[in-house]
């Protein structure tokens, strides 16, 4: 992101919080990572991972809802560590650990800053079948987005009432072509960046993440309620494994 642009706030309670690895032992129990996981068989002959819908939490659930073993990741899209994460994972995760029917993935959005309102309003604001693979494209692209915010165009954003400061912004971004291209109308892009209910959806989810979670970086992982203190995939897939039993 360009310098400056820190200086610009929204009229929300965001919980400014911290990108990366928050510590801890990584050290984990050994587990065969290569074993054939037990099948759960999607109806009708589907596949799991094709199956996403929205959580009463707020997130976008990919999966079994039903599986044993739930996986919960709060990430920013704004997030460098989130974006190498999503590099490394998303295909093991949803190929095998997810197809598997063993494995639900929940990712719940985690406002880190102003460009993150914009980037996760309009990844919301889509059909929830095309939420994960939006995501993915968003970290693909990620420097490049926040790379476009020149400096004039932050101190003009920033002398805008905070309200109005969302629109702007996702177009100084370019996000109106990225959204165009997947098929989203102008209209409807505006539509979003004017959903007030929807900025504060996502504000009261960071809040109630970091209050009563106690989510203080991300990406932070939670497996079947439980607090992992990993933050990249070769840490955590073990335990992934471990709580299948596998």
């Amino acid at each position: 992101m360009k310098p400056g642009f820190s200086a610009m706030t929204l009229a929300v309670a965001l919980i400014l919080a911290g990108c990366g690895d928050e510590g801890g032992d990584l050290n984990t129990a050994a587990a065969n990572q290569t074993a054939p996981l037990p099948q759960i068989p999607a109806p009708d002959n589907g596949d799991w991972w094709q199956m996403v819908t929205q959580t009463e939490d707020g997130g976008f659930l990919m999966g079994n809802p039903e599986a044993p073993v739930k996986l919960v990741e709060y990430a920013s899209l704004t997030c460098p560590h989130c974006a190498t994460f999503s590099a490394q994972a998303t295909a093991p995760l949803r190929d095998t650990y997810v197809r598997s029917g063993q494995v639900s993935w929940e990712f719940r959005n985690f406002l880190l800053g102003a460009p993150d309102v914009a980037l996760s309003v309009l990844a919301r604001c889509q059909p929830p079948a095309a939420f994960f693979r939006t995501v993915d494209q968003i970290f693909e692209r990620q420097r490049e987005f926040l790379d476009n915010i020149d400096d004039n165009e932050t101190q003009s954003i920033s002398a805008l009432p905070p309200e109005r400061q969302i629109a702007p912004l996702a177009r100084a971004m370019d996000l109106d072509t990225f959204f165009a291209r997947r098929g989203m109308p102008e209209a409807r892009f505006d539509e979003c960046l004017r959903d007030g209910q929807a900025v504060q959806r996502l504000t009261d989810m960071t809040s109630r993440a970091a209050t009563e979670l106690e989510v203080g970086g991300t990406p932070t992982f939670f497996i079947n309620g439980e607090k992992q203190d990993v933050s990249d995939w070769s840490a955590l897939e073990p335990r992934l494994r471990a709580a299948i039993g596998r």
